[in-house]
């Protein structure tokens, strides 16, 4: 039990515990997230646009913001946002002396504020309705919206003129350019803690549950197969939804067949240099979704012999992507990711199904230049690095040791760093060389053999 969280009754508190309170927190969540998802009537929508209830409530607001009756969602973006910029406000007054911190938090609260509130709700209300979808979720990108490349989507941001292709390609650009130059300069921390919806509302409204993160070595090995499956089916699967509404005719832009031998030409190249120039670098879990992304080269393959109408495994795409939308983007990411704060900590999503932190995760481990620097000797285990990680990391065991902290599953809030009461923790950009030193690391502890040592330098 750190000192840190001793002296901040977190430990001692019920809700923030897993104590009666804190469970019963948990269940009026989950509720809420239930009915929002798939009861929404409970809340007092009516799709005819004939509110009451809750929901009836937002009418006036709604309509002043985007000319529209309101919605489950509407209500539920207004919520979302409230919370993260009250409980933001909170964060900042408790690590006021932190440059970093507070620049990091004002961040999120801009672009939930902004970019995924304020601008789609004004952009609706002036396009016409037919064109007005593209100002939707305008901070996320493929993978994390999992539709992005699905017919519908790109219709509409095609609709919206040229805004709405700008959108479209700046998404693009996102994906291929943007992100990763700023993962190569700032490591993942970029988006996961200074952009993203998700992870600003677990550092804002989540932070008194970041400590109750499992540690153990059971529970990263479950991490590793989670995250990286999810971004193994979001690719195969987009693969397949893209094949589908491409045709093998003289003026299309790509048929079929080029899209789908391209693309698996592409992964074969990719996995090929990893492993390659990088194989040394990587950990299990890398290892892993490296492998598995061989295998769905064999799946596209194979989408290209079947039908023809983008099936896998014999099940249609769209299907397989519905499911997936139904168990994943919302039993997984918002009633499990946010319900489930006061018992399993808050960045569950984060950490075991987000396919945007796998892939930002990858890239991060391999390209990036960022890491953790940790001093050894300055160590005393008083363990406030552990407890605060939100990630499930025990940065203690890196401490000391002296290993540089580069997890795949880091997104460096940094305060891990700011806990530390010796300054034993550093956030820091570098060289790519060096950045993994778990070699080079003196063990310690009940690992520490002084003759072995001695013999080894000989």
């Amino acid at each position: 039990m750190s000192l840190t969280y001793t002296k901040s009754g977190l430990w001692f508190s019920a809700v923030s515990s897993r104590g009666w309170s804190g469970w019963l927190l948990a269940f009026i969540l989950t509720a809420f997230y239930v009915c929002i998802y798939w009861f929404p009537s409970i809340l007092g929508y009516h799709e005819k646009g004939l509110n009451y209830g809750l929901i009836g409530l937002f009418d006036g607001f709604s309509r002043l913001m985007n000319g529209k009756a309101a919605t489950q969602w509407f209500v539920y973006g207004f919520f979302y946002t409230v919370f993260v910029i009250g409980f933001g406000v909170k964060f900042i007054l408790k690590y006021r002396h932190s440059r970093y911190q507070v620049i990091r938090t004002l961040s999120v609260m801009f672009f939930q504020l902004g970019f995924a509130f304020l601008i789609p709700e004004l952009l609706s209300k002036l396009q016409a309705p037919e064109t007005a979808y593209f100002g939707k979720n305008m901070v996320n990108m493929w993978p994390l919206n999992y539709y992005f490349f699905e017919e519908w989507h790109i219709k509409n941001m095609l609709s919206g003129g040229n805004l709405g292709l700008f959108m479209l390609l700046l998404g693009i650009a996102m994906i291929f350019v943007i992100s990763p130059i700023l993962t190569f300069f700032y490591g993942k921390r970029w988006y996961c803690s200074w952009v993203c919806g998700c992870g600003g509302l677990a550092e804002t409204a989540g932070d008194s549950f970041r400590h109750l993160s499992d540690k153990t070595e059971f529970a990263w090995k479950i991490e590793h197969w989670l995250i990286h499956s999810m971004l193994v089916f979001i690719y195969v699967t987009t693969v397949a939804v893209i094949y589908t509404f491409l045709k093998n005719e003289p003026n299309y832009i790509i048929s079929k067949d080029a899209f789908v031998y391209g693309t698996a030409a592409f992964t074969a190249i990719i996995i090929g240099l990893l492993y390659l120039y990088k194989r040394k670098d990587m950990d299990k879990d890398a290892v892993f979704t490296m492998s598995a992304l061989g295998i769905a080269l064999v799946v596209i393959i194979l989408i290209n012999k079947l039908s023809g109408a983008g099936h896998i495994f014999f099940i249609d795409s769209y299907s397989l992507r519905s499911w997936y939308g139904f168990l994943i983007g919302a039993a997984f990411s918002g009633v499990i990711g946010v319900g489930f704060y006061p018992i399993l900590g808050s960045r569950i999503w984060c950490r075991f199904g987000c396919p945007m932190a796998a892939i930002l995760g990858l890239q991060q481990r391999l390209f990036s230049r960022f890491r953790i620097t940790t001093n050894g000797g300055q160590c005393i285990s008083c363990g406030n690095c552990s407890n605060v990680c939100e990630m499930g990391i025990d940065v203690r065991a890196y401490a000391q040791k002296g290993e540089n902290i580069v997890r795949a599953s880091c997104v460096g809030c940094g305060l891990c760093s700011e806990v530390c009461p010796r300054g034993v923790l550093k956030l820091e950009n570098g060289p790519l060389d060096g950045r993994i030193n778990e070699s080079e690391a003196m063990p310690i502890g009940n690992d520490l053999n002084l003759i072995d040592i001695l013999m080894n330098k000989k």
